[in-house]
């Protein structure tokens, strides 16, 4: 009885969400994207932050389902499930914050019959439905009780990790082929991405894990769930190593990025940069790395829901410092 009033309450809580979002987004095609404070200055917000987001988390979660499958992980294959479905939801809320920026949601239709292949956006459009067919796919073989469906899901998640890949390398090309935006413009902004993205969808994995246990819907033994925080605290490593790169060329004497660094260290992003770099990477890193306190749920999804917010918060300095 317990469990049917909580449910309830999560049902009424996300019906109520569900409908202030479709009032706000009647609002904004009634008065323009202009509402959002979106201008020629500043043509991206938080819609296009939340679809960075979402991308990591979706293609994070793909990546450890297929990896299980390519690099034969016999203890990851047991997690396949929940994360190819994690993966399949981010996706599609990524591609919805992108529909929602468009404005005029009406002329999408324009993306198929006038595309435009020297925009990297057109590229994500493509491979984002890539993406998705895959997850359907991957999903649909999962769950087929026919002969030879697990000889088929294995053959998708080695189209599945590197499309996983390239959609969030894709998704940073559309920033780092911005030349006249500084701060954008990095040989390593891919890298940047694609580690996040295993950082982010690592924990939210983690994350949804967890619930399913405490459900009891879906069981997921410690061990496992100890191997995936330590598989997290070395995307994190990485991911501090990258931000360390990237900081350290913007910070040399006399380099380019010099007054990006500034905005993002003590102008107005450096609440988000510093967010990230210690909540979201020093403080998860530290619990982390130590073994006893990955055999420590609690430690575990704290540490794991840093490492979310973390990344969200790195998308953010990342958006908005450069139009600063």
């Amino acid at each position: 009885m317990q469990t049917s009033t909580k449910t309830k309450a999560a049902i009424g809580v996300l019906g109520a969400l569900t409908v202030a979002g479709v009032a706000a987004w009647i609002y904004q095609l009634m008065g323009g994207l202009g509402v959002t404070g979106m201008s020629n200055s500043t043509s991206w917000g938080l819609y296009i932050t939340m679809f960075m987001f979402f991308v990591g988390l979706s293609a994070g979660g793909l990546i450890v389902a297929s990896s299980a499958s390519v690099f034969h992980v016999a203890e990851y294959k047991k997690v396949a499930m929940p994360a190819v479905i994690l993966s399949t939801v981010c996706i599609c809320c990524a591609g919805m914050f992108v529909l929602i920026d468009l404005g005029g949601i009406q002329r999408v239709w324009r993306i198929v019959t006038g595309p435009n292949p020297m925009s990297p956006l057109f590229w994500d459009v493509c491979v984002i439905s890539l993406y998705l067919a895959i997850n359907v796919v991957y999903l649909y073989f999962m769950t087929s009780k026919k002969p030879g469906a697990q000889d088929k899901v294995a053959v998708v998640s080695r189209f599945a990790l590197p499309v996983a890949i390239l959609v969030h390398s894709v998704t940073a090309w559309i920033f780092g082929l911005e030349m006249a935006r500084e701060g954008w413009y990095s040989a390593i902004m891919a890298p940047l991405f694609v580690v996040s993205a295993m950082d982010s969808g690592l924990a939210l994995l983690i994350l949804s894990l967890m619930g399913l246990n405490k459900s009891g819907r879906f069981k997921t033994d410690k061990k496992l769930l100890s191997n995936l925080a330590g598989l997290l605290a070395t995307c994190i490593a990485v991911d501090g190593f990258l931000v360390g790169c990237e900081v350290l060329t913007m910070a040399y004497p006399g380099a380019a990025g010099a007054e990006t660094l500034a905005i993002m260290a003590t102008g107005a992003t450096a609440p988000f940069f510093w967010f990230e770099i210690v909540a979201g990477i020093l403080i998860p890193f530290c619990v982390l790395v130590f073994a006893k306190n990955r055999a420590r749920m609690g430690l575990v999804a704290a540490a794991s829901v840093c490492v979310v917010a973390g990344v969200f918060f790195k998308r953010v300095w990342l958006l908005l410092t450069s139009f600063v």
